[in-house]
């Protein structure tokens, strides 16, 4: 669902408790975990992508940066 200034990778919305998840995954090039996880976060902030969840009415919104490689991942979360 477009949200914001685009599309981000994973929203997801749990109205009970009124707590919104906003998850952009990255490409971790060369195993650079880190770069990749603050490039992803920084992306959900630049396009704002919790608007729609902040239309819904969630209270509480949590954002993800994922970052994979190969067969490795790392998670920030805001």
């Amino acid at each position: 669902m477009e949200s914001g200034d685009g599309y981000c990778d994973i929203t997801v919305e749990i109205d009970e408790s009124q707590l919104g998840f906003v998850i952009e995954l990255k490409y971790a090039e060369n195993a650079a975990f880190d770069t990749a996880c603050k490039e992803a976060l920084q992306q959900i902030y630049d396009r704002n992508y919790e608007e729609q969840l902040v239309d819904d009415g969630m209270k509480t919104i949590y954002h993800y940066g994922i970052a994979c490689y190969k067969k490795r991942c790392k998670v920030l979360c805001i």
